[in-house]
């Protein structure tokens, strides 16, 4: 596994293939929120994340998944977003988050029918701004997909409003 993150997609492929390599978090997280949009503005609707190869994640990652799937929810008929091979631990941030409600979680044994995925997204160079602006989206997907989630994130909410307000 390389050292540097990134995630590796098949835009192609039905379901979409994400898979992430090393750690998902609030640095890499701004490409995979721009390509799911771009690929649910393409029509796709049917995506896949594995987790094989994720050594952690953070939040704003999380949220990011979330506020992924929430949109796919939304489409007529409505999209899905499943979670693959995820290990213990990653399993247990997305049922306290509780992304289990609102993504499919397959059981361990997810295979794919085509060729792994190979495209690395780009990584996007954001501002200090733009970078809240992400991260407050994110643990705002995160409470809408499970109210519990806004006491765990409050403080964190209320400093990045104000940071993203504030200028």
């Amino acid at each position: 596994m390389d050292s540097k993150p990134v995630f590796l997609v098949d835009a192609y492929s039905d379901p979409i293939l994400v898979r992430i390599e090393g750690r998902a978090s609030f640095l890499n997280a701004a490409g995979l929120k721009v390509f799911f949009r771009e690929m649910m503005r393409e029509g796709k609707s049917r995506f896949v994340v594995d987790f094989k190869h994720c050594a952690s994640m953070d939040s704003t990652f999380l949220g990011v998944l979330a506020g992924a799937a929430l949109e796919l929810r939304k489409l007529n008929p409505p999209g899905v977003l499943t979670l693959a091979r995820i290990e213990e631990r990653n399993l247990e941030l997305i049922r306290n988050l509780g992304l289990h409600r609102i993504a499919q979680l397959d059981a361990g044994d997810f295979r794919s029918t085509s060729r792994p995925p190979a495209q690395a997204l780009p990584g996007t160079k954001q501002g200090e701004v733009e970078s809240a602006r992400l991260v407050l989206e994110a643990h705002e997907s995160l409470v809408a997909a499970d109210a519990a989630n806004a006491g765990k994130f409050q403080d964190v909410l209320a400093f990045l409003r104000n940071r993203v307000d504030g200028r």
